[in-house]
């Protein structure tokens, strides 16, 4: 019901000649809790799901005219595809206990996904492709951990699929956000493509996907989009399996005190990057922070190990 009511309320500011971005609430207790087209969002990449398997269950399909990435978020899975088994064996129990597995697949693939523990968490991310490339996972231990930031807007970026990844479009990666600090801070955008006289990237045209995890079921997170014309301009109150999509504008964000956020964030455009451009009213704060916070990194590669 909140989806559609989410996509009715898009649907509507589109004809009216407004912009938005929209939260997608979760679907109560369905194994798929989560799922958006690029049809349905209005724009030309991104498609995404989150879903449930049990153990022993399987996800067997052919990805088409799309690349997929396939992130654990909690359990183990193994893929058969290709002639060939990836098993992700050190999985996490939940997006708090480790880092993330990141399966790979190209397009015209078949595969077969399965489950190997109770109540496997998935996210998969989709995008259209005229390109082929391998096969591949990344590892937890071959994420590279970013601390991000400083003093109250501090995080943790991991690099599940990051840019210059032997793939197309899809740019993966997850952010940890302690307790009361602020992401994606100061403010920056990718909503148009800009080269320099020299050709150089700097700043992608992406569609971006925000889905979240806290680690209280009451806790939240508070998420604002907004362009610099402010004809978008929204500010919205994030809940655990909650996802955001920002079609553009500027996307930072703030986790609630009391609660640790998590969001995975899955990216795709005109190019396989992160170059943005700063919101330049905020820009001068890069520079300013005085420490770094103590609590990070929130996970590591070594808590996969203990997950039984």
């Amino acid at each position: 019901m909140g989806l559609l009511l989410c996509i009715d309320r898009l649907t509507v500011l589109t004809k009216i000649g407004m912009k938005t971005s929209f939260l997608l609430r979760q679907a109560q207790n369905l194994p798929t809790y989560q799922r958006i087209t690029a049809e349905q969002a209005g724009w030309e990449y991104l498609n995404f799901e989150a879903r449930v398997l049990q153990a022993g269950e399987s996800l067997a399909g052919n990805t088409g005219e799309f690349e997929y990435c396939i992130v654990l978020l909690g359990g183990n899975f193994s893929v058969e595809s290709k002639g060939e088994i990836w098993e992700t064996v050190n999985g996490r129990k939940d997006v708090f206990s480790g880092i993330g597995h990141a399966m790979y697949l190209p397009r015209r693939t078949d595969f077969v996904l399965t489950s190997q523990a109770p109540d496997t968490d998935i996210a998969l991310c989709w995008v259209e492709t005229d390109q082929d490339h391998l096969p591949f996972m990344k590892r937890p231990e071959e994420a590279p951990i970013e601390i991000r930031g400083g003093d109250n807007a501090n995080r943790q970026i991991n690099g599940l699929i990051p840019p210059g990844s032997p793939c197309h479009r899809i740019v993966c990666v997850e952010v940890y956000t302690p307790s009361g600090n602020w992401s994606s801070f100061p403010a920056h955008k990718h909503d148009e493509r800009k080269v320099d006289d020299q050709g150089e990237l700097l700043e992608a045209d992406l569609e971006e996907i925000y889905f979240y995890k806290v680690d209280k079921p009451q806790g939240y997170a508070l998420q604002q989009v907004y362009t610099g014309d402010r004809s978008l301009d929204e500010i919205i109150r994030v809940k655990n399996n909650e996802t955001v999509l920002v079609p553009e504008g500027y996307h930072p964000v703030v986790a609630g005190h009391g609660y640790n956020v998590y969001y995975l964030n899955f990216l795709a455009g005109s190019d396989q990057s992160l170059a943005n451009t700063f919101d330049p009213d905020h820009e001068w704060i890069y520079g300013t922070w005085k420490g770094q916070d103590p609590r990070l990194p929130l996970v590591t590669a070594d808590m996969n190990n203990v997950y039984k």
